[in-house]
């Protein structure tokens, strides 16, 4: 079984460096240096861990393939994995983001989008998913907002609080113009 561990950011520095979105709870484990981690969307299949240091919050990385700024660039982007034999039985509420990848996200029985990843952040970590009108949607992995993950059947159950959806959508711009409207129509009144 393979784990993603870590999405390639960008190129940090002129020696072949790049950032590290972690997605592991064990990064001090997972890049030990002599690791080889599997490189998917990359120009490269694997890649074998030189160096791992910490920038304050932000992971660096450095492998033995990559020695300067423009081949670092061309991992941008790339999703790092390792294969992993011993797996602890799964959680039921901890879910790794290729479990959650291309589920449909259902609202009161609709499917208003799908699973294209997941933010790992120090306070909750993000659902995202693409709505039916293509936007991209941030919501809170949260039991409250999430009651319910169901790979076996290919969705995920949210329950946003009202607005969340269109916070950023140019639906909400506009109505957000229209309030504003009303508010200042009331004032002159």
């Amino acid at each position: 079984m393979r784990l993603q561990v870590a999405r390639i950011g960008k190129p940090h520095g002129i020696r072949g460096e790049v950032t590290a979105q972690v997605q592991t709870d064990n990064p001090e484990e997972r890049f030990t240096p002599g690791v080889e981690i599997i490189v998917v969307d990359g120009p490269v299949k694997t890649l074998t861990v030189k160096n791992a240091r910490w920038n304050k919050t932000i992971l660096l990385l450095s492998f033995q393939e990559i020695s300067d700024r423009n081949q670092a660039e061309t991992l941008r982007g790339a999703r790092l994995e390792i294969e992993v034999s011993d797996v602890p039985e799964d959680d039921s509420d901890e879910w790794y983001e290729h479990e959650l990848l291309d589920l449909k996200v259902m609202l009161d029985g609709q499917q208003v989008g799908v699973i294209t990843g997941l933010r790992t952040n120090p306070a909750q970590d993000l659902l995202v998913f693409e709505d039916n009108d293509g936007q991209e949607i941030y919501l809170p992995f949260v039991d409250e907002f999430v009651p319910d993950v169901d790979p076996e059947a290919g969705i995920v159950v949210i329950t946003p609080p009202a607005g969340l959806l269109t916070l950023n959508s140019d639906d909400a711009d506009d109505e957000a113009q229209l309030d504003n409207e009303n508010s200042s129509d009331q004032e002159e009144r």
